[in-house]
This record gives structure tokens, C-alpha cells and sequence, in this order.
């Protein structure tokens, strides 16, 4: 017998609060305990990791539009690298800011691929604030033309478990064993999240992602799980689908708009939201959250941290912004959301600021000018 998860009273209230879907940050995103209070006056204590790479000029872009539009948040800022060790102080104390105010906006961390031992910040996170899933908006923005039209899906992600337990050794010189773990109560959990996602957000289908036909046991119960909560939620009319992620892979760059919600496994979604973000318009405009019974950090939803272009003012600011604004619907700043989230859209949609990747010239900082112009 599978288990219900309850929603607390005041979100609750809030999932009434959902308009039609005209921007991606337009999203309701599933829970099962309250928000943070707010501080005497109203205002809220937010735990701000800039990132790596592009993150101080796109935390910057967003604390600037924060004070123009006046929203009442305060800022607990912690310049942590993805080099950090996780003894350093910096990283504890950012950490504890995270347990304590329960809400988080970050940038990406880089992690180091040849440091052996050094274990990923961002997976650290996640596990230890048990942020079990992981929420990327693929939506097609308009006034920023791509090649597929009417995208509109989500990726939802198990964040804990699967490639990215962390469970590797070598058994002999040559030989690394590294464990995949999948386990029953996790993926009901996300597949849980998965539906209570497409049933307040009017999504109509759901779509587990996997390769069952070859990792039986492991993708095998990942997929089953989905299958028997799917039969819960048959009778609000939502569709459930498989697809293994090999045919997936394909039939997203062919025909994106055939998707609406999908769930995967860890790996997987990792690779199916940078596709997403591909088809879209690029890493740049896609906003993200990770999300757990206690804890929310919401950051962009490619995880890139643009260290090409980092120092040049030429970084598109929009996906930090909009991660931003799911951060401000979360927190019941509705109000404030939808002021900034329909300033980027004035801004995208006139071409006022076009960032070199979105074909124009202009820098991060005409950019963020623009969308305070349009608040």
C-alpha cells in the first residue's frame, strides 16, 4: 500500500493562487510543510550562494531588481566555491544559514572532474537537507525565437539516490566498481511529487523516463513505483506514459511538445534538463528549484557556470531572475513575482536587452537596467 503525502494548511491556500501559464515562473510546486516565517516588518531572511563562474554578476542582477522593486528580503550571502573543502568554515556556515532560514538562491558550483575526493557541493546539499527533488522549466519565452515552438514541459528529478549515491571503489588496480541505488520509498516519493506537480499546475501528463529493458531491477522498480502511483491519480484525468530515455533523448529534439511532465532518475534528468534548455533557448533563461519536505534552493535549472565568459558582463541574467521569482512565489510574495517575472518578459519580448546569447550585444547590466525599467 503506498503512502499519502498531506499538504499543510498554508500552502494549501496558496496552490489557489495559480493563474493561467502564461511564463514558466507562473508554478506551484509541491510540499508538505509551511514557509519560513517571515521577521517582525514582514521580511524574510533568504541564505544566497552566488556560485562559480557568471554567479556574482547574476546574484548581483537579482539583488538589484530585489531593492528597485523593494521586496522584503534580506540577504545572507556566503561567497562559497565549488573548490571549497566541506571543512571549510565558509561552507559549514553556509550550510547552517540553509537549516536556518529553510529558503536558498544559488548560483552553480563548479565541481572539480579530477580531484579525487572532493565531493560535489551541490549533491552535498541536497542529501544533507534531504532536497529530494529537482524541478527545471523548459518553456519556449516569447520575443526569443527558437527552433521548436510551444515547448512547455517540466523535468522532475530524484536528487539522492541512483548514479549519484556516491558508492564507488576500485576493487583492483583498473577495476571501479560504482553503485547505482534505487530504492522503493524514494521513488515513490518523487513520482508522488511528479503527479502532485501536474495535478496543481493543470499539466495533463506525466512521463517516467528510464531503461528498465536493460537495468531491470534498479530502473525495473523506479518504473513500477510510477506505475502504481500513477493509479491513484487516475481519476483527476491525468495520462501516465513510459519511455525509455534512449527513445526519449530522440523524441526531444524531434518533437519536444509531446512532453509535459517527466520523471526520471537522478542521472538521467541531469542530462534531459540540459537537453531542455537546449531546445529552449539555452541555459541562460531556465530557471530551476530543488525542493524537500523542509528546504528549498532555487537556482538555474542548466547547471553551468559560465566560466568562459566569467568577468565580462555579457552573461544572461535571466534564469538566476526567474529562479528568483519561483523563490518569491514560494515564499507567498506573489505579488512581487509577478511584477519581476512580467518586467523580463516586457524586456525579452521588446528586445530592448539582448545578451550575446540571445543574439544581441547588450551586457548583463543593460539587461537588468531593462527589466527594472519595465517593473
Amino acid at each position: 500500500m503506498l503512502r499519502t503525502l498531506t499538504l499543510s494548511k498554508p500552502l494549501a491556500a496558496t496552490l489557489t493562487k495559480m493563474g493561467p501559464r502564461a511564463m514558466s515562473t507562473n508554478t506551484i510546486v509541491p510540499q508538505v510543510q509551511d514557509v519560513p516565517n517571515s521577521k517582525l516588518g514582514g521580511r524574510y531572511t533568504v541564505t544566497l550562494i552566488p556560485g562559480d563562474g557568471i554567479g556574482q554578476e547574476t546574484a548581483s542582477a537579482v539583488k538589484t531588481i530585489f531593492k528597485a522593486a523593494k521586496v522584503p528580503v534580506d540577504w545572507e550571502q556566503f561567497d562559497v566555491s565549488g573548490y571549497t573543502s566541506a571543512d571549510d568554515l565558509t561552507f559549514k556556515q553556509s550550510v547552517e544559514s540553509l537549516r536556518r532560514n529553510k529558503v536558498g538562491l544559488k548560483g552553480i558550483l563548479y565541481t572539480p572532474v579530477s580531484s579525487l575526493g572532493h565531493s560535489s557541493f551541490n549533491v552535498t546539499i541536497r542529501k544533507d537537507l534531504d532536497m529530494y527533488a529537482s524541478l527545471v522549466l523548459c518553456k519556449n519565452i516569447p520575443g526569443y525565437p527558437t527552433r521548436h515552438e510551444n515547448v512547455d514541459f517540466a523535468v522532475i528529478r530524484e536528487n539522492t539516490e541512483g548514479e549519484y549515491s556516491g558508492l564507488e571503489h576500485q576493487s583492483y588496480p583498473g577495476v571501479v566498481e560504482s553503485l547505482k541505488v534505487i530504492t522503493r520509498t524514494k521513488s515513490e516519493r518523487i513520482a508522488r511529487f511528479a503527479f502532485d506537480f501536474a495535478l496543481r499546475n493543470n499539466r495533463k501528463k506525466v512521463t517516467c523516463i528510464h531503461k528498465a529493458n536493460i537495468m531491470k531491477l534498479a530502473d525495473g522498480l523506479f518504473l513500477n513505483t510510477c506505475r502504481e502511483v500513477a493509479k491513484e491519480y487516475a481519476s483527476s484525468g491525468i495520462k501516465f506514459d513510459d519511455m525509455i530515455v534512449d527513445n526519449a533523448s530522440m523524441q526531444l529534439v524531434s518533437r519536444p511538445q509531446q512532453f509535459d511532465v517527466m520523471v526520471m532518475p537522478n542521472l538521467y534528468g541531469n542530462i534531459v534538463s540540459n537537453v531542455g534548455a537546449g531546445l529552449v533557448g539555452g541555459p541562460g533563461i531556465v530557471p530551476g528549484c530543488n525542493i524537500g519536505r523542509e528546504f528549498a534552493v532555487f537556482e538555474p535549472g542548466c547547471r553551468h557556470v559560465g566560466k568562459d565568459i566569467q568577468g565580462r558582463n555579457s552573461a544572461n541574467p535571466c534564469a538566476m531572475i526567474l529562479s528568483s521569482v519561483m523563490m518569491l512565489r514560494h515564499l507567498g510574495l506573489d505579488d512581487y513575482a509577478n511584477r519581476i517575472a512580467n518586467a523580463v518578459s516586457k524586456t525579452i519580448l521588446s528586445g530592448a536587452a539582448k545578451t550575446p546569447d540571445m543574439g544581441g550585444s547588450s551586457t548583463t547590466t543593460d539587461f537588468t537596467f531593462a527589466v527594472i525599467s519595465n517593473l
